[in-house]
């Protein structure tokens, strides 16, 4: 006979916005702050590089059926770059495998970052976590497989030069979509520059809703004596959807989601979500709502709430 496993920790549910320290690793993070919060489920909405720092939103229980769309959000991150020197991970990481003695002014990176705003082609960075044949490039990278990973399109809705503090180095700005590369970047204008550079610091300020004014320290989380004041840092599952339109149901319309069922709505709500959603046609996606609380996601369809996502957490 089988055995009943009870899940390790408790029911946690929620958003956390990290400030994420330097020297440590995403899933290094979540594991923290999973033993912190005794919780039994938790993971992250983007991965950010041991040597990058900022936000990293963190998902907890149901929240983390919400990841998807977390890190679909635009994203901003200020990074500074350090001509001379390309290496092999783009960052400070990697050994050096170029120099050049060329230093562009602060208005060759004015001219040069324009060409990189709006919808642009970008391959990016052989060590990163995108999987080529079923592997994770980094690691075909890190035993020398000779592989190649195909350009992308990629979103830039602003890249800034904030500073040239000396002739070596240039702080940048970058606001962008999903599936952007600060190291590909850095890379790119490299080469449209005439010479080389990676990125030695790189902090990202903002995802989506989650910006570093709000965000809470690793270190402050660790240093709380109480689980109700971690608890009391966790945003509902609803904050990194707020650009979803919501429909509000009723409490039979809630206990039949959760069931997996379709829900009929009110003619009055389903046109007040028909002005709410987005412009295309094919982008359906809808929040269910009781009250404050979130109970799915799913489409309209047909005057019909068909959930996709059912937030279980009682």
């Amino acid at each position: 006979m089988g055995r009943n496993r009870k899940k390790k920790g408790l029911p946690v549910h929620g958003w956390l916005n990290v400030d994420k320290p330097v020297d440590i690793t995403s899933t290094q993070v979540v594991g923290i702050l999973k033993r912190l919060f005794n919780a039994q489920k938790c993971g992250h909405g983007g991965t950010l590089d041991p040597l990058a720092d900022g936000i990293l939103p963190i998902a907890f229980g149901e929240a983390t059926k919400t990841v998807q769309w977390a890190m679909d959000a635009d994203k901003e991150y200020v990074f500074t770059i350090e001509w001379g020197r390309s290496t092999a991970t783009l960052d400070a990481e990697g050994d050096v495998v170029a120099t050049s003695d060329t230093r562009p002014s602060a208005e060759d990176i004015e001219a040069a970052l324009e060409k990189f705003e709006g919808e642009i082609d970008q391959i990016p960075p052989k060590y990163s976590a995108i999987k080529v044949d079923g592997e994770r490039a980094y690691d075909l990278a890190r035993d020398g497989e000779e592989f190649e990973i195909p350009s992308r399109t990629v979103v830039v809705h602003e890249a800034r030069l904030i500073e040239v503090p000396d002739e070596d180095h240039a702080v940048i700005h970058v606001r962008s979509g999903k599936g952007f590369y600060v190291r590909a970047l850095a890379r790119d204008l490299a080469g449209a520059l005439g010479c080389d550079g990676h990125v030695s610091q790189l902090r990202r300020i903002r995802v989506g809703v989650m910006h570093e004014g709000a965000a809470v320290k690793l270190a402050d989380l660790e240093a709380m004596e109480s689980r109700d004041d971690l608890l009391k840092t966790l945003a509902p599952i609803e904050q990194v959807l707020d650009d979803v339109p919501d429909v509000e149901i009723t409490a039979q319309d809630a206990a039949d989601i959760r069931l997996g069922r379709d829900v009929m709505l009110m003619p009055h709500v389903v046109e007040r979500w028909r002005t709410e959603k987005s412009p295309d046609p094919d982008d359906r996606l809808t929040l269910a709502m009781y009250g404050d609380e979130a109970v799915a996601m799913g489409e309209v369809r047909a005057g019909r709430f068909q959930p996709m996502r059912v937030f279980q957490m009682g």
